[in-house]
């Protein structure tokens, strides 16, 4: 089971201050505006982040519903997925943790018949392992949203290692874009940011090991010290950084 971090709010420092990477975040938003044309086209593309206290607002079962969102966005049309998501919400009778944790067999062939759902087996059976989860860490912390609202952003990998071990179909970049999308600070390892952390010298590779992981986590921890920048922005910059 990975070890749940102290209660404290996301974005703050950790022990020692992270080594330099080897260009500053100046230079590599120079080059985000140089392919963008100036500085308010890179704003405008930087993604909305919530505080904390927005995070832990959130209701468990909006958590779940965009863990699953997620999953049936991954190797799949978003687009369709925004299209079905409103009956999925009917189908999922809102996503109430409670609920689909005790997710039966009966509950599987229903959906497997339902046309409002994309009936994928293997993804509709991650909402009731997840729920599962997220009713666990409502146990370890009062709400599952406390979790993702306090840890600590200078461990941002470390919410992925939870997420990916203790979740269903929650590990790459799938948890990524789920903590994106609910307005959580983090980055996001496409493929434009991975380019951009190769060209920089930080990885030589898309970074999958612990040893790449930590890397990457101490440069956006670098970047974040010399910036003020949120990780989010941090991440969307270097996207912006590699072209047009």
């Amino acid at each position: 089971m990975t070890t749940m971090p102290p209660d404290r709010r996301a974005g703050g420092r950790a022990g020692g201050a992270a080594a330099r990477p080897p260009r500053s975040f100046d230079a590599i938003y120079a080059d985000a505006v140089a392919h963008k044309g100036d500085g308010a086209a890179v704003e405008g593309r930087l993604p909305k982040i919530s505080t904390p206290e927005e995070l832990a607002a959130i209701p468990d079962d909006r958590w779940l519903a965009g863990m699953t969102k997620a999953i049936f966005q991954a190797g799949f049309s978003w687009q369709v997925i925004d299209r079905k998501w409103p009956d999925m919400e009917v189908a999922f009778e809102g996503f109430d943790p409670a609920r689909w944790a005790l997710m039966s067999d009966q509950d599987l062939d229903r959906l497997l018949a339902d046309r409002r759902v994309v009936r994928n087996a293997a993804k509709l059976r991650s909402v009731g392992a997840n729920a599962v989860f997220l009713r666990a860490l409502a146990v370890e912390r009062g709400t599952a949203a406390a979790v993702f609202a306090d840890w600590p952003g200078e461990d941002f990998i470390g919410l992925l290692a939870l997420l990916k071990q203790r979740g269903s179909r929650l590990g790459g970049s799938t948890a990524q874009y789920f903590l994106r999308q609910m307005g959580r600070d983090g980055f996001v390892l496409s493929n434009d940011v991975t380019k951009a952390l190769i060209r920089d010298g930080i990885v030589d590779k898309a970074p999958s090991s612990k040893r790449d992981l930590d890397a990457v986590q101490a440069a956006f921890n670098a970047w974040h010290a010399e910036s003020g920048r949120p990780l989010a922005h941090i991440s969307r910059v270097l996207a912006l950084s590699v072209g047009p």
